[in-house]
């Protein structure tokens, strides 16, 4: 029953500090005894706003559009005038509407083909909702610098029962580079891959990063792989293998990275959307890309052949649709050189583990553990020396799912781990950046008495990010990002007997050489009763 609750209300999502919604002041009114039935307060998250330079800027508009359906929008990109074509920032900042009855979307803006922003929309109160995202693109400088094709698309439906037709506008803001600001360090070009999945890299690339915008959505069970299950297990989601995901790479058919995928909950996740009408989960309105260092495989890329690079989600039952994974390769160029040289020097790959054991019962439970290892290490002889680049990366999942017959009990507690390390030795003592990521999740959703349904969820992104140079700690950051909830309502009945109540909060912690950033929200029946900032 559970599972069929989730499938409707995602059946229509197709969807450090860097994104920001805009908040309003705490109100103050005394909190109602449940949900209103027409209105809550405009959607808002803890994580901090772009840091904006001062100086000359300029405002470009790519898109005005309200989406209906599945046409998307598409229109012309110009540069701006009066800021210059090297800038310290550029901003994108998306404002949108919508009103009536809708389900959470996904969405995408692209310029030249090169992906820059990918998002996914909340539900809408009758009375209607107001939000805004910003998101630094400023590594996307080299596809600003020239006139662009523009293409965005949030996938809607509007029709006799779904009537919310969302409103947007994006605009870039230009930073222009003055005495009191340098142009920012971005890569010297940004490629997509030809329709046949080859890249053709140019032949003085030093460096090679991918970026991978992965979402498992679509409208079935992918949208929430993490509580899938074994064919063994009498559940309403199956997969061969159990919920273990991973997001490789490979250049010509050899696995050249790996990565774990970000657990997100969308906006009508858990089979109770009280949970994210004010606070949304972690990065659900910025859907932040995975990247890939590539560099060791830049001797054989920079031959001036194309080469086959390729993406597929490890796990995903054969057949099965859901998961988008659009691909921009960041290439930042040898000025003095025609031709940089190199070779892969290294690939070490561990065997993949998944394991997903089911045990029968009363209360049916799935224990999956699942992980991977690989090194891989090359060189590029560059105009000033050999520089030999060495990633490690290493994954591990560990989940207990348990629920009762008809699902009417649900529960997964689950961790995801994905530490990597990069070192880059060349002239002078080599550099080790490393990072370690952990995504969490723990909650049930349980239908009681009186068809009375309710979700308590918590959610956490953390990330720990060091840099060394000759044994010496050059900079640091530590993030995180935790949500949780705890509403119930009413199903199968109209939105006005629902008799709904709920709890929602979001604490963002940064810390680091950069300084500190912290903030609290908490919401109580859809009103927000508390914005604390501290640092």
């Amino acid at each position: 029953m559970k599972r069929r609750i989730i499938m409707s209300m995602l059946a229509g999502a197709t969807l450090l500090a860097s994104t920001f919604l805009t908040a309003a002041p705490a109100q103050s009114a005394d909190v109602p005894p449940e949900f209103s039935t027409t209105d809550w307060h405009d959607p808002l998250t803890a994580v901090p706003p772009v840091p904006k330079p001062s100086g000359t800027s300029c405002q470009v508009t790519l898109a005005e559009a309200q989406f209906r359906d599945f046409t998307p929008y598409t229109g012309a990109y110009t540069p701006p005038d009066g800021c210059g074509d090297r800038w310290s920032k550029v901003v994108l900042r998306m404002d949108g509407t919508v009103k009536g009855r809708q389900f959470d979307r996904l969405g995408y803006v692209r310029l030249g083909g090169v992906e820059i922003f990918r998002t996914s929309t909340p539900q809408p109160s009758p009375d209607g909702i107001e939000w805004s995202v910003e998101k630094d693109v400023t590594r996307y400088s080299d596809t600003f610098r020239s006139a662009q094709d523009v293409e965005m698309l949030i996938e809607n439906v509007v029709d006799g029962t779904y009537t919310g037709i969302i409103d947007v506008k994006v605009t870039l803001t230009f930073y222009a580079a003055e005495k009191t600001s340098t142009p920012a360090t971005a890569p010297d070009q940004i490629l997509t891959l030809a329709a046949d999945s080859t890249l053709t890299a140019p032949r003085n690339s030093e460096r090679i990063v991918a970026e991978v915008y992965a979402t498992g959505s679509g409208g079935g069970c992918e949208e929430y792989w993490y509580l899938t299950v074994p064919d063994s297990a009498p559940y309403s989601c199956q997969a061969d293998g159990g919920p273990y995901r991973e997001v490789q790479v490979t250049v010509d058919g050899q696995l050249a990275g790996i990565a774990a995928p970000f657990p997100t909950v969308w906006t009508g996740g858990w089979s109770n959307p009280f949970l994210w009408y004010v606070v949304p989960g972690p990065r659900a309105f910025d859907i932040k890309p995975i990247e890939y260092d590539l560099t060791p495989f830049a001797g054989l890329l920079n031959d001036g052949r194309p080469h086959r690079v390729e993406v597929s989600v490890v796990g995903v039952p054969e057949g099965q649709t859901g998961w988008s994974t659009p691909v921009n390769v960041l290439v930042w160029q040898d000025a003095k050189s025609a031709h940089v040289s190199g070779k892969l020097t290294a690939h070490r790959t561990a065997e993949l583990t998944n394991s997903s054991t089911y045990t029968p019962g009363s209360q049916h439970r799935v224990d999956t553990e699942g992980g991977h290892r690989l090194t891989v290490a090359g060189y590029v002889d560059t105009s000033h020396g050999r520089v030999t680049t060495t990633v490690s990366r290493s994954l591990a999942n560990t989940s207990v799912h348990r629920w009762t017959e008809g699902e009417t009990v649900d529960g997964l507690d689950a961790r995801w781990t994905d530490d990597e390390s990069v070192t880059v030795d060349g002239r002078g003592p080599a550099r080790t950046t490393r990072t370690e990521r952990t995504y969490t999740m723990d909650g049930t959703t349980t239908i009681g008495a009186g068809d009375r349904l309710r979700t308590v969820l918590s959610l956490g992104d953390r990330a720990s990010v060091v840099a060394f140079q000759g044994g010496r700690r050059l900079a640091w950051s530590r993030l995180d990002d935790t949500y949780a909830g705890d509403a119930t309502y009413t199903t199968n009945v109209p939105r006005d007997q629902r008799h709904a109540v709920g709890t929602t909060s979001e604490r963002y912690r940064l810390q680091g050489t950069g300084g500190c950033y912290d903030r609290a929200l908490t919401t109580v029946q859809g009103v927000l009763t508390e914005d604390r900032r501290s640092c």
